[in-house]
C-alpha cells in the first residue's frame, strides 16, 4: 500500500472511530474535542484555591507578556473564549478562569452572588496568581463584574473592554429585561431543548450544536438550575436596582466598549450610556451580531480589541 492508501486507511479509521464515540460515549467525545480547541487556542487547565474557593482557568502565551483577563457571562464558562483566546495569546499572557458558580468554579448557595462580592473575589484570584495589573474584557455579567472592578480598584486594571455588559440602564428594554419583569429567569437550563434556544436567545446567527452534544451541555447544566436560579436573581437585582451609570465618571481605565446590534439579552441603547459616562471610551457596533461577539465572530471582534490594545 501506497503512502497514499495509508493516510487515507487511517483518515477512515479516525472517522469510524469518532461517530461510534458520538453515539456511544458523546461525553468522551466532547471532552476530547475541548481538549483540541485549547491546544488550537494555546491555552492549558489549571486550578487554584483562593479563600477556600476554587478557581479553574486556562492560560496561555508568553509567561513574560502583559495579561489579558477575559471574564466570562452568566450560564457560560471559561471555554466559550477559546477561539476569541487564540488570537492573543502568541503575544499576551491569556488567563481565563470560571468566575464561581459556573462552569468547573465553586457552586455553593452560602456564597454572596453580587457582583461586588464577585468583583472583589476577581481581585482576589489575581492577588493569587501574582497579578498586579492586567488588560481586561468581560462578556454580560463578566462586563458588568470588570466594570466594578475598574471602580472599585482601578490601579488593578491597564485598560477595559466591554462586550454587551450588564450594569447599565438605558433608554431602551430588551427582551430579557421584559421576562424578567415578569418573574422569568430565561437564562437557565433545563433540558436539551434549551441549548438551541438559549443559542438563538444570545446570537443572531446562533451556532449548531449536534444532538448528543446538547444531552452533553444539559448533563453539565441542569443539575444547578434551582442553583443558577439564586445567582441570575442576585445579578438581576444589581442590573435592575443598582445600575452604574451615576459611577461612570469614575472609570479612569482607557474602556473599549463592543456591542452586537441584534442584542436581546441587553439593549444596544447601552452603548450610548456607557460612552457618555466613561471619560476615556470608545465604542464600536457590529450590526450583525447579538450578545456574545466574541464567540459569534472572534476574529472580526478581536481585530478591534487588538487595535484598541495597540493604540494604548
Amino acid at each position: 500500500m501506497n503512502i497514499l492508501g495509508i493516510f487515507a486507511t487511517l483518515l477512515l479509521i479516525v472517522v469510524a472511530a469518532t461517530a461510534v464515540l458520538y453515539v456511544a460515549r458523546p461525553a468522551m467525545l466532547f471532552r476530547w474535542l475541548t481538549a483540541a480547541l485549547r491546544r488550537f487556542a494555546r491555552v492549558r487547565r489549571k486550578t487554584i484555591e483562593v479563600d477556600g474557593i476554587a478557581w479553574p482557568y486556562l492560560e496561555g502565551g508568553p509567561p513574560e507578556g502583559e495579561v489579558l483577563l477575559l471574564v466570562h457571562g452568566f450560564g457560560a464558562e471559561k471555554d466559550h473564549w477559546l477561539a476569541y483566546a487564540r488570537q492573543f495569546s502568541k503575544k499576551y499572557r491569556v488567563v481565563i478562569p470560571d468566575v464561581p458558580g459556573f462552569g468547573e468554579a465553586t457552586k455553593s448557595a452560602d456564597l454572596d452572588y453580587g457582583m461586588a462580592a464577585q468583583a472583589q473575589r476577581l481581585d482576589g484570584f489575581l492577588q493569587a496568581l501574582g497579578v498586579s495589573r492586567c488588560h481586561a474584557a468581560g462578556n454580560s455579567m463578566g462586563g458588568y463584574i470588570l466594570l466594578k472592578l475598574a471602580l472599585d480598584n482601578p490601579a488593578r486594571l491597564e485598560s477595559l473592554t466591554l462586550l454587551n455588559n450588564a450594569g447599565v440602564s438605558s433608554s431602551g428594554q430588551s427582551e430579557l429585561e421584559e421576562a424578567v419583569a415578569r418573574g422569568e429567569s430565561p437564562l437557565v437550563m433545563r433540558s436539551p431543548a434549551d441549548v438551541d434556544r438559549l443559542l438563538a436567545f444570545a446570537m443572531a446567527k446562533p451556532l449548531h450544536v449536534p444532538a448528543r452534544f446538547k444531552q452533553v451541555i444539559c448533563d453539565q447544566n441542569a443539575p444547578h438550575a434551582d442553583f443558577r436560579d439564586d445567582v441570575f436573581a442576585a445579578l438581576s437585582r444589581d442590573h435592575g436596582q443598582r445600575p452604574l451609570n451615576s459611577r461612570l465618571p469614575e472609570v479612569r481605565v482607557p474602556t473599549l466598549v463592543i456591542w452586537g446590534r441584534h442584542d436581546r439579552l441587553i439593549d444596544v441603547s447601552c452603548v450610548d450610556a456607557l460612552q457618555s459616562g466613561i471619560p476615556d471610551c470608545e465604542s464600536f457596533v457590529f450590526e450583525d451580531l447579538g450578545h456574545m461577539p466574541m464567540v459569534e465572530a472572534p476574529v472580526r471582534t478581536a481585530r478591534r480589541h487588538i487595535a484598541f490594545l495597540d493604540r494604548e
